[in-house]
């Protein structure tokens, strides 16, 4: 297993939010909106509506951390899920999984969240993390192998296990400041959709009156 190499920055700062019980519906409306062969790489197997609603009913939000990246209409692009290791012998453990809608991908969003996730498990105290994934997900095996992961394919399926530093000042600073960043960013987005979802009441409100006159007067 191979030591976690330096993380490159971005050069275009991705705003990534921590997600919790009130991002429950947007998580579901993300899953649900992936097609079959998605759902099959993203899921090991083709989870149809019925299985996303329990999946996303199920998640513990005090035990896991799920981030996720928002465009300006609060429709959730990306989703990462940090789940940790219910045995207490495993808890400096931790798996990754990532879904990306198809009109966001090769913006490397999956490759953002798992910085991101990579980030926040170390200063976790996690100094274990693993994917597993198909063989044929070759988008996941793509993020592991450039964060130096080691792999192993068994079959069909392939696990990926990447060896964490610990934590360091910068590390827990640098969380600090994305997700204020990542907070203010949802904020503004918020109130963005807010006055546009306003501006288009009032059209609709004008249209309607005008229409309504014109009747009136015919």
């Amino acid at each position: 297993m191979t030591e976690l190499p330096q993380v490159s920055t971005s050069q275009v700062v991705v705003p990534i939010r921590s997600l919790g019980p009130s991002h429950r519906e947007r998580i579901a409306i993300h899953l649900m909106a992936l097609d079959p062969h998605d759902r099959y790489l993203r899921f090991g197997y083709a989870a149809n509506d019925e299985q996303i609603t329990r999946y996303v009913a199920g998640l513990d939000f005090d035990r896991d951390d799920i981030f996720g990246i928002y465009n300006r209409n609060l429709e959730l692009l990306a989703v990462a899920h940090l789940a940790f290791a219910e045995d207490a012998k495993l808890e400096s453990c931790a798996e990754f999984g990532v879904s990306v809608l198809k009109k966001a991908r090769g913006r490397g969003f999956g490759a953002r969240l798992f910085e991101r996730a990579v980030m926040h498990a170390r200063n976790e105290g996690v100094d274990m993390m693993f994917i597993h994934a198909l063989t044929e997900n070759t988008a996941m095996l793509k993020i592991a192998r450039n964060s130096g992961a080691s792999l192993e394919r068994v079959g069909s399926e392939t696990d990926a296990f990447l060896r964490l530093p610990p934590a360091t000042l910068d590390s827990r600073m640098s969380e600090i400041v994305e997700e204020q960043i990542a907070l203010t960013d949802y904020r503004l987005k918020v109130q963005a959709k807010n006055f546009w979802d306003f501006l288009q009441n009032v059209g609709e409100v004008r249209r309607g009156v005008r229409e309504g006159r014109h009747r009136s007067g015919s």
